[in-house]
């Protein structure tokens, strides 16, 4: 009777220890996938002399509400998007109309272009292929006393 009680819990363990194999291959697989795709930077300079030339760029402001408070005024040509609303707002115009090839910028007020990195993941996902992030953001912006405009309503 011990032995076979002993068998049985040996084929428990072995069929335990198979399943967690199995869902850690699983897994490897499912967090390979999950990756979030590379993002690129652009340099103010850069940016200022796109909008300059008039070249085609979408431009998407993700500042917080608290990083609207120190201005009235946006990047020339931006598009404010709450950054919590972006994935829905893609479905709504004026950004449903961007190409999905178009050169697109996002920018934040944060100090190291957190909410730009995830803006810039989420058009990724969305299938945008020339995402970047503005280096250094509205900081860097007004450094370079790039070209800006009032700011439209929140949306």
């Amino acid at each position: 009777m011990i032995l076979k009680t002993r068998g049985v819990r040996v084929c428990v363990l072995l069929l335990i220890s198979g399943a967690i194999g199995c869902l850690a291959e699983v897994g490897k697989g499912t967090l390979a996938q999950a990756k979030p795709a590379e993002v690129q930077f652009i340099p103010a300079e850069e940016l200022k002399a796109k909008i300059s030339r008039n070249e085609p760029v979408a431009i998407i402001d993700v500042r917080a509400t608290s990083g609207l408070l120190d201005s009235d005024n946006k990047i020339k040509g931006a598009v404010y998007v709450k950054l919590r609303r972006l994935k829905s707002r893609l479905a709504m115009a004026p950004l449903k109309d961007v190409p999905r090839n178009r050169e697109v910028v996002t920018y934040c007020a944060c100090p190291n272009d957190e909410a730009s990195i995830r803006a810039a993941q989420v058009l990724l996902e969305a299938g945008f292929t020339r995402v970047r992030v503005l280096k250094g953001g509205w900081v860097s912006w007004k450094k370079v006393t790039g070209q800006v405009e009032p700011l439209a309503k929140v949306m």
